[in-house]
């Protein structure tokens, strides 16, 4: 598309009020994204016995993909323990993800909230081999797709599929999360302005602990001339136990208010941290460059 004609359809369509409420970018307009790493890596923390007698694995993963990403072990893929004679054995108990919500570049993690919305629980990520012994020669192989970039509810995302590598003879013990490469990734903090949908800026008012977790304020200003919705989902954290903390739900489903044209809006959410988690980070999906595509952003909260 010519630049002049598609900058011409992009203020044509702020101009009608009654036939457009989002500014919608043409594709060859919008921002691309693109991984520069080689994918996820995953680090052996604990190798034992499990109560059945099962070699036990518990993993951190890291984002080395150079971009924002979400990241599982395929189901009932390829799981397999391996010994320096070349004898393998399946694995049949893997979990290995993010559990849906995408993590910063150079970010690392060990576990999630799984479960259920209305039954939720903390997940670990940990691999059981039935027949498999702790050996200092082993390697585990871990098959595994992950996704980059931004987030489209229209458009699913290309996954890549790929092999995690973990070295059963290194185990490392004094791992710091949730940050592995501090350069990485882009960090912002409370207060900044960050452009949504239609260049309306957002922005994190407050951080409060309550009785189970924190209640984030969130304001936005609609600089247009006509309304608009600010979706952020209930945006999960992760901080010093390398959790992340927050049930996944697609960004787009969750209650928002709208912003007036010229005018403000104020709202909240929460989530559910125990007290002892610090240097806490916001992994927070703003709708932006057009309606129901999210924009992934780490705010740093610290320790409130």
């Amino acid at each position: 598309m010519n630049l002049r004609k598609a900058l011409a359809l992009v203020v044509a369509c702020g101009l009608v009020l009654a036939a457009c409420d989002y500014v919608v970018i043409p594709e060859d307009l919008r921002p691309t994204s693109q991984a520069t790493g080689h994918g996820w890596s995953a680090i052996a923390t604990k190798v034992d016995a499990s109560s059945t007698g099962a070699l036990h694995v518990d993993i951190t993963i890291r984002n080395d993909t150079g971009d924002w990403s979400a990241m599982q072990a395929v189901p009932a893929g390829p799981v397999t323990v391996s010994t320096k004679d070349g004898h393998s054995t399946a694995c049949g108990t893997t979990f290995v993800g993010t559990g849906g919500t995408s993590l910063a570049p150079g970010f690392q993690m060990r576990g999630y909230t799984g479960g259920s919305k209305k039954a939720q629980a903390i997940q670990l990520l940990y691999v059981e081999c039935q027949g498999a012994a702790p050996a200092d020669a082993s390697r585990l192989s871990i098959a595994y797709t992950f996704v980059t970039g931004d987030f489209n509810y229209y458009v699913a995302s290309t996954q890549t599929s790929a092999t995690l590598d973990v070295d059963l003879g290194k185990v490392v013990t004094d791992l710091a999360y949730p940050v592995a490469d501090p350069g990485a990734a882009l960090i912002e903090k409370p207060g900044d302005k960050i452009t949504a949908i239609n260049n309306c800026p957002l922005t994190l008012t407050a951080v409060k602990r309550t009785s189970d977790g924190l209640q984030f304020d969130w304001h936005t200003e609609n600089p247009t001339a006509y309304p608009t919705y600010v979706h952020i989902g209930i945006p999960p954290v992760i901080g010093s136990d390398g959790i992340v903390h927050g049930f996944y739900e697609s960004p787009h489903l969750a209650d928002t208010p709208i912003t007036p044209a010229g005018q403000s809006a104020d709202w909240t959410t929460s989530v559910a941290v125990p007290k002892d988690v610090t240097g806490m980070f916001i992994l927070l999906s703003v709708e932006a460059k057009q309606q129901k595509t999210f924009v992934s952003h780490a705010v740093d909260i610290g320790s409130p």
